[in-house]
């Protein structure tokens, strides 16, 4: 087949080298832009970088030679040379708001890694195994921009997608209270072990935002699309606390939830073991084959061990039992930078493309 033509936006950082690993043999996406800010403009792709590539694989040989745009400059060079971007810029909310609706503005898609637009209601955040619908909304967002192909689209946070795709095979068992405590790595921060020693023999009790993103944001995911906007669910009630912890990659999350009438062990096994999402269905690229993994073990899932299962992209659930004051409660981990970002912005993609929402130009 021939391949979608991308960009990433905001290449250098993190994020943008995580899409460039991610890529770099892709079956459908071939990169053919990088941008960035306008120091690393002109610069090549691994001059760009220098030092900071994190990744523990080399730089793809495709790109280290391929020269960096300026992600605000060369926005109409960017959006006639692909069929659309991912976008993971280290801006302000607002500025990240006028470049993603630049970019769509231009007739290009935006799958954004970036929180700017997780809030308008015309926009689709989406786990591509919960509600893959809300991509119908892009109709309704395309006439208000007037656009014709170019669309935003964005991903959920990343620490609310390690217990997310847990709590979604029961909502329908009268999910009513959810506390989650997340225990996140530093490279959801951009940094590394190395990069990072305020954080050596040390937990980090407060993470900007996060508390917010994640007792809002699943309410979005669990909406509805409705006249031309994602309507947010009203339950379940949903309460976290977020600490940075002392781990390279991998988000976990202690979850305790109530329900209308609570449901067996036996019950939620069996949905976690049985769910399968449209991505699995469709055998997306980037798809895990099964995504739900319960362990049976006491001391799973683990972070070191566990992250990378499915190439980092399913979702790992442990320790289920009855509570004493919320029905049940159990642990899941997700891998922050795969499945919690730039994984999951390549399955949303793919995803979009498979839906018809993205075409070659």
């Amino acid at each position: 087949m021939n391949k979608y033509k991308v960009g990433i936006i905001g290449a250098t950082g993190m994020v943008g080298q995580r899409f460039a690993t991610l890529l770099e043999n892709h079956p459908w996406f071939e990169v053919t832009a990088l941008a960035a800010s306008p120091r690393s403009a002109g610069k090549t792709y691994a001059e760009a970088v220098g030092d900071r590539w994190a990744m523990d694989v080399a730089i793809p040989a495709k790109m280290a030679d391929m020269i960096v745009m300026d992600a605000t400059a060369d926005i109409d060079k960017i959006a006639n040379s692909v069929d659309f971007v991912f976008c993971a810029v280290d801006m302000k909310k607002d500025e990240i708001k006028a470049l993603e609706l630049a970019y769509a503005k231009a007739e290009c898609p935006v799958v954004s890694n970036n929180s700017a637009h997780r809030s308008t209601p015309d926009v689709p955040m989406i786990i591509p195994e919960i509600n893959p619908e809300h991509s119908e909304v892009i109709h309704a967002q395309r006439k208000r921009l007037g656009t014709k192909r170019g669309f935003i689209a964005v991903k959920s946070n990343c620490s609310l997608q390690s217990y997310v795709p847990a709590l979604y095979p029961l909502m329908d068992l009268g999910l009513k209270e959810v506390l989650a405590c997340t225990y996140q790595a530093i490279s959801g921060a951009g940094k590394t072990l190395e990069t990072c020693p305020e954080i050596v023999d040390n937990i980090i009790p407060y993470i900007g935002g996060e508390e917010e993103k994640s007792e809002q944001e699943p309410l979005k995911i669990w909406g509805k699309v409705q006249d031309g906007e994602i309507v947010n669910a009203t339950s379940p009630s949903i309460t976290a606390q977020c600490l940075r912890v002392p781990v390279s990659d991998g988000h976990t999350a202690a979850v305790f939830a109530s329900f209308e009438k609570k449901p067996t062990i036996e019950e939620i096994l069996k949905r976690w073991d049985e769910f399968e999402g449209l991505p699995q269905k469709l055998k997306l690229p980037s798809a895990p084959k099964k995504f739900l993994h319960y362990f049976s073990e006491d001391n799973r899932p683990q972070a070191k061990l566990d992250r990378n299962l499915e190439n980092g992209m399913a979702v790992s659930i442990g320790r289920l039992r009855y509570d004493t004051q919320y029905d049940i409660k159990f642990v899941c981990l997700s891998h922050n930078t795969l499945r919690g970002a730039a994984g999951g912005a390549v399955l949303m993609a793919e995803l979009l493309c498979a839906q018809g929402f993205i075409d070659r130009r």
